[in-house]
């Protein structure tokens, strides 16, 4: 499997529903909600996450495994869990952030707000 699923951009603005990934510092939107599947982030600013990340968009994919995708290309944030449900690594290919993403089950963020 190899499929679309979002296209990520930066923002300052907050947006509505977004959901906090503590291990980043980061608030996201979910793309599912998105007419154009655009998943925002909006950065804390001690976030961990590389400036390439925070200052390019980057092309999500949906795959089975992350290995067979991973290969050889430089990795810019190694595979991480993300909640309980994905599995996700950055990388640069052909210029561009791609973020490969393996569902280890259906499910996105439930609203939980940093402390």
């Amino acid at each position: 499997m190899f499929e679309f699923d979002h296209v990520g951009i930066t923002t300052i603005e907050k947006q509505p529903n977004e959901d906090w990934v503590e291990q980043s510092r980061v608030w996201v939107t979910n793309p599912r909600n998105h007419p154009e599947h655009i998943e925002f982030l909006r950065y804390e600013p001690d976030s961990t996450v590389p400036a390439i990340i925070k200052a390019s968009p980057h092309i999500a994919f949906r795959v089975e495994a992350l290995e067979p995708h991973i290969r050889g290309l430089e990795i810019i944030i190694p595979p991480f869990v993300v909640g309980d449900f994905l599995e996700v690594v950055f990388v640069r290919k052909y210029n561009t952030i791609f973020e490969y993403m393996h569902y280890l089950k259906d499910g996105w963020f439930g609203n939980v707000k940093p402390q």
